[in-house]
């Protein structure tokens, strides 16, 4: 069971994560985990941090807390393996440049790989690691390298909302498929079904929005703290389960593609 997290927000914010208070809020108790990376962008490119080990362990975790980057896009996973070794290679968020912009992935489920590779062809990117996390991330960006401009601009987000629902829904046929997004200018969040203490099932994602002034109180949650912006900020929070009793936490529904930019929730999809 992995746990996943982002945040798209209108103005960069620093974000510090306490992965071993976060990992335990989603249930994943203890130091028995696989590995842990957190994605931020920042000035067009992505700071990407991960380590093949549990977080507890880490140095390199440590100054990331003390020493916080601000950014307006967020993705983190922690790991719990399911197929391939405990590597960095195998270790999420997984990033690509694609058109001039940078993609960032993230899966928790359990696919089935040797349908996923029969029936999910590759264009020009192929995995470094064994995942089937990293190997739908590949086959993604080669349906969305069909739908690229010359002009370097994304296309119409609804565009790119509708070619992520439809892989998204081929890929619900392979097994759990929560999956978080992101191309650069928007975050796309894929809600299936995930481990509950009454089985598999969904909801796989939750996400809450908020809106705050610029004197307001940092966003805190267990593991989390999000600084207020200098001006009025507006932030979408995506988690595998509520990171916080009281707010309006919704879950994402069975199939359901929610995407946002810049703090807000700017089309949803269903397939």
């Amino acid at each position: 069971m992995c746990e996943l997290f982002a945040m798209s927000s209108r103005h960069p914010a620093t974000v510090r994560m306490s992965l071993e208070e976060f990992s335990r809020h989603g249930g994943l108790a203890g130091p028995h985990k696989d590995g842990w990376g957190i994605a931020y962008y920042e000035e067009g490119d992505v700071r990407l941090i991960k380590e093949p080990f549990a977080a507890s362990e880490s140095a390199c975790l440590r100054f990331v807390q003390d020493h916080p980057y601000r950014s307006s896009a967020v993705i983190s996973h922690i790991r719990r393996a399911t197929q391939g070794r405990r590597s960095l290679a195998n270790t999420q968020p997984f990033a690509r440049e694609l058109g001039g912009r940078m993609h960032v992935f993230a899966h928790n489920g359990d696919l089935d790989g040797a349908r996923l590779r029969n029936s999910f062809p590759l264009g020009g990117y192929h995995p470094v690691g064994e995942t089937d996390s990293e190997y739908a991330f590949c086959a993604l960006l080669a349906r969305v390298a069909r739908i690229l401009q010359d002009t370097g601009q994304p296309p119409p987000v609804e565009q790119r909302l509708a070619l992520v629902s439809e892989f998204a829904a081929e890929l619900r046929a392979l097994g759990p498929a929560n999956f978080l997004y992101a191309d650069g200018d928007a975050l796309f969040a894929h809600g299936h079904k995930r481990t509950h203490a009454d089985g598999i099932r969904p909801p796989g994602l939750h996400v809450l929005c908020r809106s705050c002034a610029a004197d307001s109180a940092a966003f805190r949650a267990e593991g989390l703290s999000i600084a207020p912006a200098a001006t009025t900020q507006e932030v979408v929070l995506v988690a595998s389960v509520p990171l916080t009793a009281g707010e309006p936490w919704e879950p994402v529904a069975d199939g359901e593609v929610v995407a946002a930019r810049c703090g807000r929730i700017v089309a949803r999809s269903a397939l």
